[in-house]
């Protein structure tokens, strides 16, 4: 009687041909022939009746084979081990072919399809960023197309109520610069003379007052003239306007049937690429959406961080009467400066340059206050913000990043470099999983033989 039968109450059960209660015995049947187990000499003599538990198991694996073998098989079970899948070897003139090839296709596919191929792929980045939140819904048992619209109004209302948070005093602040400009022009010529003064008093022939009232009339003359231009151009911004518009009716479009055919598209992806080891670590389209959707998120937050640090601190600078401007112009510094940080290494330099020209102007003395000041943010962001919030970010070489950056910026503009690290992600995850599933044959050794069968033993 087993333990499970006892647990459960359940009364013992007779053996086959063992005599129930009230009934005579069987007669025994004729006693069944003896044979060796595998018919190997020396073999364990068993009947032919014996349950199949009782049987030897297949020999345990040795050598390649115990390598192939899974972790956790039971080698008694008799069941083969299941074989392992082979990688994919790649030979040298494949390599080669392909490189060359490759790098021609990215190439003509990006100067070709130029605006199509940016749509697609921002369409597909935000996909990679909204598919973890319609995951979550799926699994709070919401039907995938409700999800990807709860999704999508959630996005939208968050971006329309930062869009009008924003708007209006970044907008009020922009007309306020404006409107300084000549009085900012007036106190730069004001710290020219006082500079060049101070040259004349120490015997240093250096002229700066011509020069810089030359340069600043030309600033102040563009910028009016940009102004102008504005105005008389109404036509041709309403039709960037409207192909603006277009483009982005279309991403939204496209981003939303690769949400609702994201699994479909998974699998595709999974019958193209070499097979994982059916772990999530090892999955290639989740791979992929870990590493976008996780640095897009850290990114996004990030810039907010730093953008409203940016932004307070100026305010405080302002307020205490060393930056005047800062406490003037504080959420519109604070935005810039917080839009730029979403561009690695290049962006945090360019924020800080509108409010250290404006300091500038201002006084020399107040421009280094302001430079000190970013100088501290950033410490503050490579120290303390950016290991905590993009701890999972990832880790690609700086040289790759500028590379990636200054591809993504000659092809696309400010929208390609934007998006330049999100590919990058793809291409370096891709590179990951294909070193691991892809053996490359080696260019200075023989390309590598497969193991030798075991010879089979003798009799």
């Amino acid at each position: 009687m087993s333990s499970e039968e006892q647990l459960a109450g359940q009364p013992p059960t007779a053996p086959p041909g063992a005599p129930g209660p009230g009934r005579a015995a069987a007669p025994a049947p004729p006693e069944a022939p003896r044979r060796e187990a595998g018919g190997a000499p020396g073999g364990t003599t068993i009947a032919d009746g014996a349950p199949a538990k009782d049987l030897p198991g297949p020999p345990p694996p040795s050598g390649a084979a115990a390598d192939q073998a899974p972790a956790g098989h039971d080698a008694a079970a008799g069941e083969p081990p299941p074989a392992r899948i082979a990688p994919v070897v790649i030979p040298r003139g494949v390599q080669l072919v392909a490189l060359l090839l490759g790098a021609l296709l990215l190439y003509s596919l990006a100067k070709a399809a130029g605006t199509v191929l940016l749509i697609f792929t921002v369409a597909a980045v935000i996909a990679l960023i909204l598919n973890p939140l319609v995951a979550f819904l799926q699994r709070r048992r919401l039907p995938r197309g409700l999800a990807v619209l709860v999704v999508y109004l959630s996005f939208f209302v968050t971006l329309g109520g930062l869009g009008y948070l924003l708007a209006t005093p970044v907008s009020n602040q922009i007309k306020a610069f404006n409107r300084d400009i000549p009085s900012l022009t007036r106190s730069a010529n004001k710290s020219l003379g006082n500079a060049q003064k101070f040259f004349d008093r120490n015997g240093i022939h250096v002229q700066v007052v011509k020069p810089g009232k030359t340069a600043l009339q030309t600033l102040q003359d563009r910028l009016s003239k940009e102004s102008s231009s504005i105005v008389s151009t109404t036509g041709d911004l309403l039709k960037s306007a409207v192909s603006v518009g277009f483009d982005l009716i279309l991403v939204f479009v496209l981003s939303v049937y690769m949400l609702i055919y994201g699994q479909r598209i998974g699998a595709l992806v999974r019958s193209v690429m070499p097979a994982g080891d059916g772990t999530p670590e090892d999955d290639y389209p989740l791979r992929i959406q870990r590493a976008v959707s996780g640095y897009v998120r850290g990114q996004l937050l990030f810039s907010l961080i730093m953008g409203t640090s940016a932004g307070v601190c100026l305010y405080l600078v302002g307020l205490i009467g060393l930056f005047p401007a800062g406490r003037t112009y504080a959420v519109a510094f604070g935005a810039f400066y917080g839009f730029m940080e979403l561009i690695p290494f290049i962006g945090p330099v360019l924020g800080a340059v509108p409010p250290i020209t404006v300091a500038l102007f201002q006084d020399p003395v107040t421009a280094l206050w302001v430079l000190l000041l970013f100088l501290a943010l950033q410490q503050l962001e490579g120290h303390v913000v950016a290991p905590q919030v993009l701890g999972h970010a990832l880790r690609i070489n700086p040289l790759m990043v500028i590379f990636a950056l200054t591809v993504g910026g000659a092809i696309y503009g400010l929208v390609g470099a934007l998006i330049a690290l999100p590919v990058a992600a793809v291409l370096r995850e891709t590179a990951i999983y294909l070193r691991r599933h892809v053996v490359f044959e080696s260019w200075g050794a023989k390309p590598p033989t497969p193991p030798r069968p075991p010879p089979a033993d003798a009799g």
